[in-house]
């Protein structure tokens, strides 16, 4: 007799219960034999088209002749560390795979030096028509080309485009050719910000800017909709101070003066090739055979196909190899990225980067550590989890600082208390200022969704994390007090750190930014000087004439990062409309409650 109700499924005998296994059993089996057939197959083809892209991109052994001509196309990006990334794509019509890489701006520029003492290289030849690098990056590649440059060989430029960063980086060559019917469009420096205030309030949102710092400008998008007059004043003079330090250059290596350019910038009297060849900017005006024409007699050849180049990444994977049979270590520690609590990854330190300084730390082999950074900042507590390692490290060996395009708030907290600090003239420091951003979501819910938030607390200010309420005054209160805690700490740490009084900080803080030229004037940093100085200084503190360059951390293999596409690539189930719904609903309310934050305002590029 059947039970009745729901005992229904639970009346079934053993005899059901072991077809039922068997079935299930025999399902998954088949299910993880399909599986792994179609695993099989696609990891064979991922693997062809990696060996394929390895075997495309590798090249014979590189053979410097003499009379060799080092060629810079800049179509491989500079970066601090370099990378070898595999891309994998699988479409309708098959897989597809490609090998990109990138040198890094201490290889490259160790190159370009050996260069300059190899008699096998006769001249530089480049054309900058797209850089691929940041600012600081840039500043330090053409100080390597002007070195060059003063042993006597030439540099010719050819450019078929010409802007601000291709002509920076073509102003030092011997000769600057462009062709007849290139563009110039050389006009300043600017730097454009968006507002969003007016939508907020269109939204309904409700956003508490609570800061230490006149200057400390990060939040300022959310609860304005112009631009402070501080604001403003610190934009205006950090790009006119980054500036002068790409018009500096540009002038001493051309037969003109900055008040010069700064007049046919203003007046827009360079709007051709022809304004520019007058104006002492080019030197030529050439199609390509008139360029072959002039490296053919440079190189003392008649024809094109005689002409031998060999390309900087090429170049420095034979003359820039480590020296494995030195034990002496000098390690170069990259802080890259924002500041964050958690673990590191591409473009974010993590406060699990503390290990990484730990490691060059324990190593009795590492005798000096160069900690290179390039940071906007961004998480107090993670930047003082940072800065206490370095204090450790100090305390064993000497560390010196190198700033690449930004050391600024929490960049500048983890590395003041070096015992040297260098900056590139267009590196954007200082920062020093506090600020949290707290927003609340229940007016936007009840405006644009209807939906009415209530709140049962078990104290006055239950509602102080949940990012649904807006602050009162007591809360308004409590998170100053916070913050100007946070700000005490580090504006002492800086004076501690710098042999200034925390009145003195406090003057060239608050939140201001200040470019690395100016950072100089004002006691933030040390020498102007490139990440090849501030290596050289290190090896000079402890008496080193030959050492091996380690790498902190360590760059992952192309194996390393082939697996995790991989792994990445996995089937995965979709999420339930509503789990997606959850999760964007917990980061737009800010879980986690309200966060201190120690930032860069902005981000410079310059185009």
């Amino acid at each position: 007799m059947p039970a009745s109700g729901g005992r229904l499924l639970l009346t079934i005998n053993d005899n059901d219960n072991m077809k039922t296994f068997w079935k299930i059993f025999f399902g998954a089996l088949l299910g993880c034999i399909a599986a792994f057939i179609i695993l099989t197959f696609l990891g064979i083809g991922m693997l062809g088209s990696l060996v394929a892209s390895l075997s495309a991109g590798e090249k014979e052994t590189v053979a410097i002749g003499n009379n060799t001509i080092l060629k810079i196309d800049f179509s491989t990006p500079v970066t601090e560390q370099s990378t070898e990334t595999f891309n994998f794509s699988l479409g309708m019509t098959g897989t597809s795979s490609d090998v990109s890489s990138s040198i890094s701006l201490f290889k490259a520029v160790q190159a370009i030096d050996k260069a300059a003492d190899d008699p096998s290289i006769q001249y530089i030849y480049m054309t900058p028509a797209q850089i691929n690098m940041s600012l600081a990056t840039a500043e330090e590649f053409r100080t390597a080309l002007s070195r060059f440059r003063a042993k006597g060989k030439a540099i010719v430029a050819d450019l078929q485009y010409v802007d601000i960063m291709s002509y920076y980086m073509a102003s030092v060559a011997d000769k600057v050719i462009v062709n007849p019917y290139a563009d110039i469009m050389i006009s300043g420096l600017s730097s454009p910000m968006m507002f969003y205030k007016d939508l907020i309030d269109r939204l309904g949102l409700d956003i508490q800017l609570i800061r230490h710092g006149k200057f400390k400008s990060a939040g300022e998008p959310f609860i304005r909709n112009d631009i402070s007059p501080e604001n403003r004043r610190q934009t205006e003079e950090m790009l006119l101070s980054v500036w002068d330090a790409l018009a500096d250059a540009i002038c001493s290596s051309r037969d003109f003066s900055k008040s010069d350019l700064n007049g046919w910038i203003d007046n827009l009297a360079i709007g051709n090739v022809e304004a520019a060849r007058e104006k002492g900017l080019v030197d030529e005006l050439w199609y390509r055979d008139e360029v072959v024409e002039y490296l053919c007699t440079l190189s003392g050849v008649e024809k094109e196909k005689e002409l031998k180049f060999v390309t900087l990444p090429e170049y420095a994977s034979k003359a820039v190899k480590p020296d494995y049979k030195t034990k002496d270590k000098i390690a170069v520690i990259y802080a890259n990225g924002e500041i964050v609590m958690g673990d590191s990854s591409d473009g974010y330190i993590g406060d699990t980067f503390a290990k990484e300084i730990e490691k060059a730390r324990r190593d009795s082999s590492v005798k000096a550590v160069v900690f290179r950074v390039n940071s906007p900042g961004g998480s107090v507590q993670a930047s003082a989890i940072i800065q206490r390692e370095i204090e450790l490290l100090r305390a064993v060996k000497p560390v010196v600082a190198s700033y690449g395009d930004y050391a600024a708030s929490g960049g500048y907290w983890i590395s003041c208390a070096c015992d040297k600090i260098f900056s590139d003239r267009t590196t954007l420091t200082g920062s020093i200022g506090v600020f949290g951003l707290i927003p609340s979501f229940s007016g936007a819910l009840k405006k644009n969704l209807h939906i009415n938030m209530v709140e049962v607390a078990t104290h006055r200010h239950g509602s102080l994390i949940n990012g649904f309420f807006p602050l009162d005054g007591e809360e308004t209160a409590y998170m100053r007090d916070m913050i100007e805690d946070v700000y005490t700490k580090f504006t002492s740490l800086v004076a501690g750190s710098r042999n200034m009084s925390v009145e003195a900080v406090d003057e060239i803080a608050q939140g201001r930014v200040w470019a690395g030229g100016d950072a100089l004037g004002i006691g933030l940093v040390d020498e102007i000087g490139t990440l090849s100085d501030a290596v050289s200084y290190a090896a000079a503190a402890v008496s080193l004439d030959k050492y091996q360059i380690v790498e902190y951390p360590v760059e992952k293999t192309m194996y390393e990062r082939f697996m995790e596409k991989f792994q990445k690539s996995g089937a995965k189930a979709s999420e339930a409309p509503l789990d997606a719904v959850q999760k964007a609903t917990l980061w737009l309310t800010g879980i986690n409650g309200p966060a201190v934050e120690a930032r860069i305002p902005y981000m410079l590029e310059i185009k």
